[in-house]
């Protein structure tokens, strides 16, 4: 199982909000800058995989709430 690590993210936030990636970005060789594209990238696939698994997981929640108030009447 993998570790949900949510300093890491918090931190990560932080670093794209204050300018500090975009800065760091600017001043960095063609590879580097690169190699930070592609991470956008990855982050990106990755939240829409966290959208739909939070969706699954929310109205898994609701259905189950409601087969089990059905489940009492």
């Amino acid at each position: 199982m993998a570790a949900l690590n949510l300093k890491y993210l918090q931190e990560l936030g932080e670093y794209m909000s204050s300018g500090n990636m975009l800065e760091d970005f600017e001043y960095s060789p063609e590879e580097r800058r690169f190699e930070m594209l592609e991470f956008l990238e990855t982050l990106m696939d990755i939240a829409e995989i966290a959208d739909e698994t939070a969706t699954k997981m929310i109205f898994k929640n609701q259905l189950e709430a409601m087969i089990g108030a059905s489940d009492q009447k």
